[in-house]
């Protein structure tokens, strides 16, 4: 069994639950990569989802993060490697396939209409009915009841699901899709960039939510390029480098240290120090060097991390 804690320091949510370690992921891609024309934009790319797991995808603009969304979520199809849904080779043509397998996608702009109500929202492209045609209309009551309670179950509580939901904080509007995509089915749900245009504050409600989705099972893609975030709510951490899988890792097996530097890039970081050892006032002794980022990772995080 592998397993992992409930709680890091300041009370963050650290780890999901356990699992065995012959368990089968929901989602899993094998040497998976994508040609547009002549650029190849994913090469190579293995990763797995099990049930109840977070696994973030961290990397830079232009790492292909983009692009591995676009072909879990159906959007465009892998030209190398595998594709594989419950250990199913699989080839979605569009997101509704996809949907229909239980791979939900949260994009940064979210998909709503902000002048909507929230209950509107919750069921938007797939309102409940009542009465039989030509009387049929929206049953409202069902609707605004259902939203409100899957939001309970999530731990939202809101006063008035009448209200826009343009009102709503931005936290708060990524946390009702998120519950949206778990009440429509969801196995594996997809993170574009969440906590992106968040502060501080709004980020840790994303990420509370994040976490609790895991913690009902689901399967939880968390896109990134914030390490810190990352380290707070997943369980394995993969980092994409100009189309690359440049590392692969478990929690028990990286520190936040070590994630941190290995975003950073290596030859980067040294061509940086480099520049700021000429700026007066600048202390760059602490700078880890290039051997420190490339260095293989260890086989545990250190006692406390």
């Amino acid at each position: 069994m592998t397993t992992t804690d409930k709680a890091g320091p300041h009370g963050a949510v650290l780890a999901g639950t356990p699992r065995a370690d012959g368990d089968r992921p929901t989602v899993e891609l094998r040497g998976a990569g994508k040609w547009y024309g002549n650029i190849h934009a994913l090469h190579g790319v293995s990763l797995k989802v099990h049930p109840g797991e977070v696994t973030c995808v961290l990397g830079d603009n232009g790492a292909g993060k983009s692009t591995l969304i676009k072909i879990i979520s159906g959007l465009h199809q892998h030209t190398e490697g595998e594709f594989l849904v419950d250990g199913e080779p699989v080839r979605f043509s569009t997101p509704r396939e996809a949907l229909d397998r239980g791979i939900a996608t949260v994009y940064q702009d979210l998909a709503v209409v902000p002048l909507m109500p929230v209950w509107r929202n919750f069921f938007l492209g797939s309102e409940l009915t009542k009465g039989s045609w030509p009387f049929r209309r929206l049953d409202i009551e069902k609707m605004t009841k259902t939203a409100d309670h899957e939001l309970r179950e999530m731990g939202i509580a809101l006063d008035d699901l009448e209200q826009p939901i343009g009102t709503l904080s931005g936290g708060q509007r990524q946390c009702v899709a998120i519950a949206r995509a778990v009440y429509f089915g969801a196995r594996v749900l997809i993170l574009d960039e969440p906590t992106a245009a968040l502060g501080v504050k709004q980020s840790g409600v994303v990420l509370k939510y994040v976490a609790a989705a895991r913690d009902r099972g689901l399967g939880v893609i968390f896109i990134t390029h914030n390490p810190h975030h990352a380290y707070m709510v997943g369980d394995h951490f993969s980092i994409l480098r100009l189309g690359t899988m440049e590392l692969s890792a478990s929690r028990d097996e990286v520190s936040l240290e070590e994630l941190t530097n290995h975003m950073a890039g290596g030859a980067e970081l040294t061509a940086l120090k480099h520049e700021l050892a000429q700026v007066h006032g600048v202390d760059v002794e602490k700078l880890p060097d290039e051997a420190d980022l490339t260095a293989p990772v260890g086989t545990a995080a250190e006692p406390g991390v």
